[in-house]
């Protein structure tokens, strides 16, 4: 995927942000994780706002393979104000100099590899956020956000229908799928310890499901692989029984939710970072449908069973809302239909 993010994108993300770029005015930030999905789209929106208000900031950005970097996203990857390092998030040698912000948003969501590999998902977690904060705590660090993820609540409770930061509950140490919700909560514990020791924000976002431009359409995303489907002709096939609740936050949104955690946020205080307009996946499924086309038919694997208690995962964004001004720009039609432009585009270039 080489195209950049339309400007109107960018035009909305600053639009809702401008009023908080000053503070990184001729300063640094390291982002891990910055070549992801998440990433790209916090790059996508510091290079070209960095240009706009002539911050003279630099991104310095952690990855794995630079140079699969520069062939996915060169618009990103040779800018001025970006520097690519390479390395293993969990022993990159540290960048000399201050670095006043962090974000780290380097992680694998992949559920299969959680329960496949959990060992490696634990420990890629758990020692790559305590190296990013022992970082944290060497390069002079004011504000940084971790990406954390609404999987550290655990198996929502079906008659919960929006999960708050409040919540107690946790995920099932005894299941092996677990890894990667626990890992997440030892990480949010690591960044608070470090933050207070070391006199920097930590800042917290726990990421729920998103849609977007960027989002893989081969990868473990349900709502990736409906929008493949539907573009291919169909059929969109549902793998289990369809019952199952989601929401979808847009990912220019979400650019503007997580700098604005990062920029405003209060320390050691969690966010939930999501959408609360839920769907089915089987109603996600008929809308993606009707977006793209109409005439694909939708596979459905498994059957309900009647009765029995929907499957939830839907953060309630109160505090967002109320404490950061904070809210839904995009719905789920008009996030579908970016999908598939973006999809459509990136394939002319092909």
């Amino acid at each position: 995927m080489t195209g950049q993010i339309p400007a109107l994108e960018i035009e909305n993300i600053l639009a809702a942000t401008r009023d908080l770029w000053e503070q990184m005015r001729g300063g640094r930030i390291f982002i891990s994780g910055g070549t992801g999905f998440f990433g790209c789209w916090l790059l996508e929106s510091f290079t070209s706002i960095n240009r706009r208000l002539d911050l003279n900031a630099t991104a310095v950005v952690l990855t794995r393979n630079p140079a699969a970097f520069h062939r996915k996203a060169p618009h990103l990857a040779t800018q001025s104000s970006v520097e690519l390092i390479a390395g293993d998030i969990r022993s990159f040698e540290f960048p000399a100099g201050d670095f006043p912000f962090l974000i780290h948003a380097a992680t694998d969501a992949d559920a299969l590899a959680a329960i496949k590999a959990p060992l490696q998902t634990l420990d890629t977690i758990v020692e790559g956020t305590r190296r990013v904060l022992e970082f944290a705590s060497r390069c002079g660090a004011k504000k940084l956000l971790f990406t954390s993820s609404g999987a550290v609540y655990g198996k929502q409770p079906s008659d919960l229908t929006h999960i708050p930061e409040t919540y107690s509950g946790a995920p099932d140490p005894v299941v092996t799928g677990s890894a990667y919700g626990e890992g997440k909560r030892i990480a949010e514990m690591l960044c608070c310890h470090y933050g207070e020791k070391y006199r920097f924000e930590s800042k917290i976002a726990r990421c729920f499901a998103f849609a977007g431009p960027r989002l893989p359409l081969d990868g473990h995303f349900a709502i990736g692989n409906f929008v493949r489907d539907a573009m291919a002709g169909g059929p969109v096939r549902i793998e289990g029984d369809g019952t199952p609740y989601r929401s979808y936050l847009y990912a220019g949104d979400l650019a503007i939710w997580l700098w604005t955690i990062l920029f405003r946020g209060k320390a050691r205080q969690p966010y939930n970072v999501g959408s609360e307009s839920e769907v089915t996946i089987a109603e996600l499924a008929a809308a993606v449908v009707e977006v793209i086309d109409p005439r694909v038919r939708i596979e459905m694997a498994g059957v309900a069973v009647p009765g029995k208690p929907p499957l939830r995962y839907v953060p309630s964004t109160k505090l967002a809302r109320t404490e950061l001004g904070l809210k839904e720009n995009i719905d789920l039609k008009e996030a579908i239909l970016r999908m598939a432009r973006w999809r459509r585009n990136e394939k002319g270039r092909e």
